[in-house]
C-alpha cells in the first residue's frame, strides 16, 4: 500500500489492528524476561524516574524519556536495541526508537 501525504509517498504495511504501519523491529525482538523493576542509572545518580521501560531485545530495565535520566534512550544509543515496553501501568505499550513511535 502506498500513502500519499502532503506530496510525499510512503510505503506501509498494515499493523495487526490496521491503524498504523507494522514495525518490523517487533519481529526481530526475542522473547526476554526483564530485569529488576528499577533504573540502575537513576539509583546511582540519586534520581527519581517517572516510568520504567524494559528493552525487548535484552530485558534491560531503565527509566523513560520523560524521566530526568532518560536511561532507556541511552541504552538504545549504546546498543541499537530498537523496541522497549512499559512495565506499568500499561504493559501493552511499546515504543520503537528507530521509527520514533508507539508500536
Amino acid at each position: 500500500m502506498t500513502l500519499h501525504i502532503d506530496g510525499m509517498k510512503a510505503s506501509a504495511r498494515a499493523s495487526l489492528n490496521g491503524q498504523a504501519p507494522r514495525c518490523e523491529h517487533l519481529d526481530t525482538s526475542p522473547a526476554t524476561e526483564h530485569g529488576v523493576p528499577q533504573c540502575a542509572g537513576c539509583l546511582a545518580l540519586g534520581l527519581t524516574w517517572t516510568r520504567l521501560l524494559a528493552c525487548l531485545t535484552c530485558g534491560w530495565v531503565a527509566c523513560s524519556d520523560d524521566s530526568p535520566g532518560k536511561h532507556a534512550w541511552e541504552h538504545y544509543q549504546e546498543t541499537d536495541h530498537p523496541v522497549v515496553a512499559a512495565l506499568e501501568p500499561d504493559p501493552a505499550w511499546r515504543w520503537c526508537y528507530v521509527h520514533e513511535r508507539t508500536v
